[in-house]
């Protein structure tokens, strides 16, 4: 399906994170783009504000006249997260309609672009924002999917004025494997969605064919460890990108930068954590790459505001401080929990952790278990099952049961804030990939009021 002849657009599934990047960007088009989601969300919001259509019944009856008749210029957009009854993904199929999922959209966009493409099971959307802040903010331009919403630009799509595509790459469903970068990123390869690919060494097959696709004269930068052949970042002596000297100054973190060729010195990162720092390492070898001046990019990478639910400060006070962030495997915990005890060493740690995925509950539990149990008080949610139905004996109270802190609960969610109203804790950590988010505002309210 060629890009230019696409005249409208409908996303089943609209209120994705990545699905709605691509919903905004066929607006900004000029094409008609409608949609349907389950559920109304601040995202989803944000669209219908945008001029975009959406319907929140699975009702053939909902989908607009528009998209009734099958035409060459029509696109239906589909998430695998949608369910198989989905009764309008069906009277889409049945119609006969071109029906794409969202990584082959992306694939059909990247075509004739030079393509930047950051992969990792962690660490992806934070380091190709990053890249995406650096090339906007000094002018060198992008066009950028991202997988969540980059602080500066309060969006997860940028438009460009040149012809590089910057975009987060997806190991979920091989998702990655449409794409043929100039430039790929690789950040992490541990073991996860093991419901899609059975074990660790399958997911890394498919990051060896994701690096295999990356175009003749392209560059790869890979995290220092990884299985993987290219230029090696780290904040470790080793790498051929190095950051050093890392240090926490007046709350931000602040390192250099050495590739044997150039040095940038007491770089400013505001996006706490030693991972982050590494991400950053990663984006600014992108851009030299690119020809970007050295200058340039130290001062990008200090206006870089991060991106929401990575690590975001929500409340800071005295009494208080309260950080939200998306981690949902027990790697990205670590590195969570790292960066909060180097910002706040002496005080006490409450984590409200919500699981997600029953599977990734079940294969991880023990991991999940050892790294929350160096809380100092844990809050435990009911898994959110997202596409997943119940797997017996997989719950929350099963994974509370392997974490040996002292201080630990399951709770509901809606009794949350009033817990934590009552308990008052001076350093308060929400984690997790589903709907805890929808606990940021409440728990802001609360303690703002405290």
């Amino acid at each position: 399906m060629e890009l230019l002849n696409i005249k409208k657009v409908y996303f089943v599934g609209i209120g994705g994170i990545g699905m709605s990047a691509l919903a905004r960007y066929f607006t900004k088009r000029g094409c008609m783009v409608c949609g349907y989601d389950k559920t109304q969300t601040g995202l989803t919001r944000a669209l219908e504000e945008e001029g975009i259509n959406i319907t929140y019944t699975d009702d053939i009856a909902q989908v607009p006249s528009d998209f009734n008749e099958v035409n060459p210029e029509t696109l239906i957009v589909y998430t695998p997260a949608i369910p198989k009854d989905s009764k309008i993904l069906n009277f889409f199929r049945d119609k006969g309609f071109s029906i794409k999922k969202r990584s082959e959209v992306l694939g059909i966009i990247s075509q004739g672009m030079f393509c930047i493409a950051v992969a990792g099971t962690h660490g992806k959307t934070t380091t190709s924002s990053m890249v995406a802040h650096i090339l906007t903010h000094t002018g060198y331009g992008c066009t950028a999917f991202l997988g969540g919403i980059a602080t500066n630009y309060n969006s997860n799509v940028l438009y460009g004025k040149n012809n590089v595509l910057v975009v987060e790459a997806d190991e979920y469903d091989r998702s990655f494997l449409t794409l043929h970068p100039d430039i790929a990123v690789v950040t992490s390869m541990d073991a996860d969605h093991l419901d899609i690919y059975g074990d660790a060494a399958h997911l890394q097959e498919s990051f060896h064919l994701f690096v295999s696709q990356i175009k003749e004269d392209g560059k790869l930068f890979v995290r220092e460890g990884l299985p993987l052949h290219g230029i090696t970042y780290s904040s470790g002596s080793q790498s051929a990108l190095r950051a050093i000297n890392i240090r926490v100054v007046n709350g931000d973190f602040v390192f250099d930068f050495e590739d044997g060729f150039t040095t940038i010195k007491d770089i400013t990162l505001a996006m706490p954590g030693r991972h982050n720092v590494e991400n950053a390492t990663a984006a600014i070898g992108v851009a030299l790459s690119l020809g970007i001046k050295p200058t340039l990019i130290k001062k990008a990478v200090a206006h870089f505001k991060g991106v929401k639910r990575r690590f975001e400060t929500i409340v800071k006070t005295e009494k208080q401080v309260y950080i939200d962030d998306y981690a949902h495997h027990p790697e990205e915990i670590r590195a969570c929990l790292d960066a909060v005890r180097q910002l706040y060493p002496e005080k006490k740690l409450t984590a409200i952790f919500q699981p997600h995925l029953f599977t990734r509950t079940r294969d991880f539990a023990d991991d999940f278990a050892k790294v929350l149990s160096t809380v100092d008080d844990l809050i435990l949610l009911d898994i959110y099952p997202a596409r997943e139905l119940p797997i017996e004996g997989i719950n929350a109270e099963m994974l509370l049961n392997k974490i040996t802190v002292e201080h630990k609960q399951v709770c509901g969610k809606n009794l949350v804030t009033s817990l934590i109203k009552n308990k008052k804790p001076e350093l308060i950590l929400t984690i997790g990939a589903g709907d805890i988010d929808t606990l940021v505002e409440p728990l802001k309210e609360t303690l703002n009021n405290a």
